[in-house]
């Protein structure tokens, strides 16, 4: 960036002041919240991240230098609730996601239904469960999704990524409404709650323990280094003794020797 292009420190400055002017707005709408999801809070919440982003851009435009925090975006998050406050309807809408790790094992189990339903037609279930998406077809009709959710292992799957949302209605929707676009009439501020299950959250906690645990061993080993340390000072403190002794005794049987000469 050019000379030219760079921020002015008074620019810089007045971008600090901005944060300075938004983290009062902030606590002060905390202080004054109204419930979990006051939107008074959330929009200085929005402010308090614009502002210190211009900040931190700024700052390190004019000066190479960056801030020691960072504040998500908003995006992170889902805007304040506005649904009704006695919801006459609720939807629940659930993704789960699996990977077919055992094919033959999900085929194997898919055909063990269909044998058990068409005993009389020996060649429907191999028909019809002969391949993955046939067997998928016929474990998912066959089961709710909470039994597979809980024996997806048996099925030859591995859980992936999850998410539920639990979304506020005034009445319930009229029959088959939404069936052929379930997912698209989303309000997101119309979400009572949502709850997400990844492996991302898996990978941090991992490295947080392990991170931890490295420290234990850290200070571990130093401790049994001043342990060592400390004992290879007693020893030599001890010989140091000894020698002091040895010492005296040879002056005390010279000085003898001397008295018996005279």
């Amino acid at each position: 960036m050019s000379d030219a292009a760079q921020p002015t420190a008074a620019e810089v400055r007045a971008a600090a002041e901005a944060v300075k002017t938004a983290l009062d707005r902030h606590l002060a709408a905390v202080e004054r919240r109204s419930g979990e999801d006051d939107p008074a809070v959330y929009e200085a919440f929005n402010q308090l991240a614009a502002a210190a982003e211009v900040y931190d851009e700024l700052l390190y435009d004019r000066y190479d230098e960056v801030t020691p925090f960072e504040i998500p975006g908003a995006d992170d998050s889902l805007p304040p609730y506005t649904g009704p406050e006695e919801p006459n309807a609720i939807s629940v809408l659930i993704r789960r996601d699996y990977a077919v790790v055992e094919p033959q094992r999900l085929l194997a189990q898919a055909q063990r239904v269909e044998a058990a339903e068409y005993e009389e037609s020996a060649g429907a279930g191999e028909d019809a469960a002969g391949t993955i998406h046939g067997a998928l077809g016929t474990l998912f009709g066959e089961f709710e999704p909470d039994e597979i959710a809980s024996r997806h292992k048996e099925f030859g799957l591995e859980e992936g990524d999850s998410t539920l949302w639990v979304t506020a209605a005034d009445e319930p929707a009229d029959p088959g409404e939404w069936l052929e676009a379930p997912f698209e009439q989303i309000d997101p501020q119309r979400v009572v709650c949502r709850f997400d299950v990844s492996a991302v959250f898996d990978d941090i906690d991992e490295t947080d323990d392990s991170e931890d645990a490295q420290d234990e061993v850290d200070d571990l080993d130093g401790d049994l280094e001043e342990d060592v340390i400390d004992d290879d000072l007693d020893a030599d403190l001890d010989d140091d003794d000894a020698d002091d002794g040895d010492e005296g005794q040879d002056e005390d049987q010279a000085l003898e020797r001397l008295d018996a000469d005279r």
